[in-house]
């Protein structure tokens, strides 16, 4: 577990719950750094006023919102201080809610909840009713400055807190466009028969890996090791004309039973090989 970033109360009813809040989150991106080519030198980056024409020192830059072109309403940081909500360690739930009532898309971050000491008795009675239940819930929380709108969860015993975006942050869909177009009976019947071809019970997280993030690795890996890389060349996927969708679907039905039969076939040799080595490198 990592460091706690927050102590917060849950709070419904006349009940307090104490919590830590842990984050849920591990971002794994490789990042670079920005180096001068002729040198090797890292690049410093640098605030100048073409104005001016010269270097801008940190105390002196203001905030500025855009209201024209080249106009800006001046902000003084000590007024956004007097607007921000007070700081509370108070989570108040607003209400109970079926999970599957909200849509996924109102995710923005998770977080992790851990019971403190004076309170894990409270803990885990929420835990457990929201469980029973199938409920989750609704709550309000000022981390920040900021009040947000969150979603607490039970899982396994423990609760989770999912950090929402709001209604108004939401770009609605139907700014996109949509075809009037309704299949037919033969192609809904098909492309049920490939969907269900290719379906899983249960979703199995650690099945998927970040393999641009692996070759990546192995690529830093391999020229910090002094060695010339040779890369494959790649091919693009570009998408076809459908002309004859049932026909499609029925070759598409068609290779997947060939890739189920030749998986079944591979994987007695899988499981008796060793796992692949990882790269030793990590982020940097």
């Amino acid at each position: 577990m990592g460091r706690k970033l927050e102590t917060a109360h849950i709070s419904f009813g006349l009940v307090t719950i104490p919590v830590g809040v842990y984050s849920a989150i591990d971002e794994q991106d490789i990042h670079f750094n920005q180096l001068h080519a002729p040198c090797g030198s890292r690049i410093k980056q640098q605030r100048f006023c073409p104005v001016c024409k010269r270097e801008v020192q940190y105390e002196e830059l203001v905030k500025g919102y855009e209201i024209g072109k080249d106009e800006y309403v001046r902000i003084d940081p000590a007024e956004l201080d007097q607007l921000q909500a007070a700081e509370s360690e108070t989570m108040q739930i607003l209400e109970f809610v079926p999970l599957s009532a909200i849509d996924p898309i109102y995710f923005e971050s998770t977080y992790y909840l851990g019971s403190e000491k004076q309170g894990e008795k409270a803990y885990q009675l929420l835990a457990q009713a929201m469980h029973d239940m199938e409920r989750v819930a609704l709550a309000k929380y000022v981390w920040r400055g900021k009040e947000s709108l969150h979603v607490i969860r039970s899982v396994n015993g423990r609760l989770l807190l999912h950090r929402m975006y709001y209604h108004d942050e939401i770009r609605p869909f139907e700014e996109l466009p949509k075809s009037d177009q309704k299949p037919a009976a033969g192609e809904l019947k098909l492309a049920t028969q490939l969907i269900e071809s290719i379906s899983s019970k249960a979703f199995d997280a650690e099945a998927y890996h970040d393999e641009y993030r692996q070759r990546v690795l192995e690529l830093i890996e391999e020229k910090a090791k002094g060695k010339t890389i040779t890369l494959p060349s790649k091919t693009a996927v570009h998408a076809t004309n459908v002309v004859d969708l049932m026909q499609v679907l029925k070759e598409s039905l068609a290779q997947n039973a060939q890739k189920k039969s030749a998986r079944s076939r591979a994987l007695p040799a899988q499981t008796a090989r060793e796992p692949a080595k990882k790269a030793s490198f990590g982020r940097r």
